[in-house]
């Protein structure tokens, strides 16, 4: 699994024109479902999404959480992560996993957040989506289990 954790301000997704999902403070998180993953790595991954400290604290530290902010998470499904660039030009996707397996897994980890009490929004898995986001700081961590 990997996935990207923006900290934003303010995030949307559309499909074909219509919103789907909007969130205020929080984390965009692109998620890539990869081949040999399990429900326990979406579970795991989603844990350390809401409780990673990259929200700042009165004295501007990074101390805070999502959970511990009350912040939101719009939550986008995005195989291209799994892109490995090195050999030509055209990147391959082989190590994404299939659509059958992903799917279920990326509702797993939403479903693991909500769990934890984060507000989450998605976008359509596998569908052609247009986000728009402001990030905050900018603050971009990589999460690979790798």
């Amino acid at each position: 699994m990997k996935a990207v954790l923006q900290r934003v301000k303010k995030a949307s997704v559309s499909v074909e024109g219509k919103t789907r999902g909007t969130i205020d403070r929080g984390l965009v998180i692109f998620l890539c479902v990869e081949r040999g993953d399990e429900s326990e790595t979406a579970v795991y991954f989603a844990g350390k999404a809401a409780r990673m400290r990259v929200f700042s604290d009165d004295d501007g530290k990074f101390n805070l959480s999502l959970l511990d902010m009350g912040g939101e998470a719009l939550v986008i499904s995005q195989f291209t992560l799994a892109g490995n660039w090195r050999k030509g030009n055209r990147p391959s996707f082989s190590s994404a996993a299939r659509p059958e397996i992903a799917d279920p897994l990326y509702t797993e980890y939403c479903e693991a957040l909500k769990s934890l009490g984060v507000p989450v929004e998605t976008g359509v898995f596998a569908a052609h989506m247009d986000v728009g986001l402001v990030n905050d700081g900018p603050v971009t961590i990589w999460m690979d289990s790798a």
